[in-house]
């Protein structure tokens, strides 16, 4: 006979489970070898996602397309892992994730829509455990047990391997968010739920060995920003910013600029075509891209820079969607999509990382005393934060390409600044009970030589800051910054390189 059945742990706080099953669901139960169909509400599912086969980043594309287009509304990403094949193991790498979604499809109905993009996409019938193009399980279907001829929900061997595990993870938050949340922690294979299975199998200790990695995608890389800190060096090619304004006035002179940044180890370069310095004023799209594109082509024309990472450093879509077009690897948003309400559905459709930073108002309005209050700047920046990821993520932007940065220096008075500095565990344990994929994105902070440190130092000229960057930038590193975003490269990739030793040591 085929089953599916509720069940409604009293430990998670969940209602009972009739109550569940009558405000939910109706479902029906036909012969033995028919299959059991929902006829509910909209249901949460978690489907878990591999490839090794072909370009497999481009298979997880495709796929979730796929899946939006056969009705299932994807709400959260997982980060993204390279691991090493079970079972079989002489064949390719995979890459493993999940997500996590709402449909109104019944669980059966499910598994034909994830078995029709499967074969749609070239996935032919192979050795069991062997290379495969494109992957797609049902780990969990609403706060339901499945069991019939041709579906077992939740999947049979999740809990003995740690690819599908940590994806999981990520789809939850150390807090309970949903009623049904619940009820996946009660089907775990331990009686703490899902946090001590994980726990039991490794955690997060198996993350970064054993042939298990997070990654996000950059260029043509699959890049583990765990295992060193990135340097970004920053070209303002504005005659206002309050650093740098001016000082590269032609091609010549940013070229320059970013060949020395070059010589002196930088990892990323991002390009700024738009002041975002307190009160500036906002130049349109076309003044931006009149001075942007015409360095971003000759930079891509240098062989030096051949390895390095591109960034635009913009608030507008246009000048997002251009300057990847010319060559630029990822978007960096002072803005978060506040300022421009195209600019998550443009960077989906890019395909490329973005990094979302916390600000209140605009350039303008960001210093103005309604947006300095704060009773925890910590904890608000992390929720307003994370509220700024979850629009990018609902609108297409996967966990797996986003960045995340505080804003030190926007709409942050000094101490502030220094909260956020020293905070930086916090914010990430804040943004983990709602989200453990977005508490383990790469981490990006840029205090160089903002007002902050001249007030604190008595240096009212920028360039006279560079010391205390350093220090700032120690301070990032040691609290889990994962890339610093710096005017002077040498001195504080040295900073970078002690800190990654000391980090190397702890661990």
């Amino acid at each position: 006979m085929n089953l599916l059945k509720s069940l409604a742990p009293s430990k998670f706080g969940c209602r009972s489970t009739a109550t569940c099953r009558a405000a939910c669901f109706s479902f029906f139960h036909s012969s033995a070898d028919a299959s059991v169909e929902v006829h509910s509400q909209e249901q949460e599912v978690v489907i878990a996602l591999g490839s090794n086969v072909g370009d497999r980043l481009q298979n997880f594309d495709e796929a979730l397309q796929a899946m939006k287009k056969s009705g299932v509304q994807i709400t959260r990403h997982a980060c993204l892992y390279e691991t090493e094949p079970a079972y079989v193991t002489d064949q390719p790498q995979f890459l493993n994730s999940a997500v996590r979604g709402i449909t109104k499809l019944g669980p059966h109905e499910l598994l034909g829509v994830l078995k029709k993009i499967e074969k749609d996409m070239g996935r032919t019938d192979g050795i069991r455990y062997g290379p495969r193009l494109i992957d797609l399980d049902i780990l969990f279907y609403g706060r339901f047990k499945v069991h019939s001829d041709i579906l077992t929900v939740p999947h049979e061997r999740i809990w003995e391997r740690p690819f599908v595990m940590a994806p999981l993870m990520d789809l939850l938050g150390t807090d309970i968010d949903s009623d049904t949340v619940p009820y996946w922690h009660s089907f775990a294979n331990h009686p703490g739920g899902l946090f001590e299975s994980w726990k039991n199998l490794g955690g997060e200790s198996l993350i970064g060995k054993d042939g298990m990695k997070r990654v996000l995608p950059i260029g043509n890389q699959l890049w583990d920003w765990s295992k060193r800190t990135s340097v970004m060096g920053i070209l303002n090619l504005t005659p206002d910013s309050f650093s740098d304004g001016g000082n590269y006035p032609s091609v010549e002179a940013a070229v320059s600029q970013v060949r020395l940044m070059v010589a002196e180890g930088v990892d990323i370069i991002d390009f700024g075509a738009q002041s975002t310095r307190p009160m500036a004023s906002r130049i349109s799209p076309e003044e931006e891209l009149d001075r942007l594109l015409p360095v971003l082509e000759a930079v891509r024309q240098m062989p030096e820079v051949e390895g390095k990472l591109l960034s635009v450093d913009t608030f507008y879509s246009q000048v997002a969607s251009e300057a990847v077009d010319k060559g630029a690897h990822m978007v960096n948003d002072v803005s978060g999509g506040q300022l421009d309400p195209g600019m998550h559905n443009v960077v989906a459709a890019l395909k490329v990382p973005y990094v979302a930073m916390h600000m209140r108002g605009d350039p303008s309005t960001m210093q103005n005393s309604g947006n300095l209050q704060y009773s925890d700047v910590c904890k608000e920046v992390a929720s307003e934060l994370y509220t700024r990821v979850r629009d990018a993520e609902l609108s297409g932007i996967p966990s797996w390409r986003i960045i995340i940065d505080p804003g030190i220096g926007f709409s942050k008075k000094t101490e502030h600044n220094l909260d956020i500095l020293t905070g930086l565990p916090t914010i990430r344990s804040e943004i983990a009970k709602i989200s453990l994929a977005v508490s383990h994105v790469p981490m990006l902070i840029g205090p160089s030589r903002k007002r902050f440190l001249g007030e604190i130092c008595a240096h009212s000229t920028a360039a006279d800051r560079d010391p205390a960057t350093v220090a700032s930038v120690t301070t990032g590193i040691l609290g889990g910054a994962n890339i610093v975003r710096v005017h002077n490269v040498k001195d504080n990739l040295d900073a970078a390189k002690l800190c990654d030793a000391i980090l190397l040591r702890r661990r």
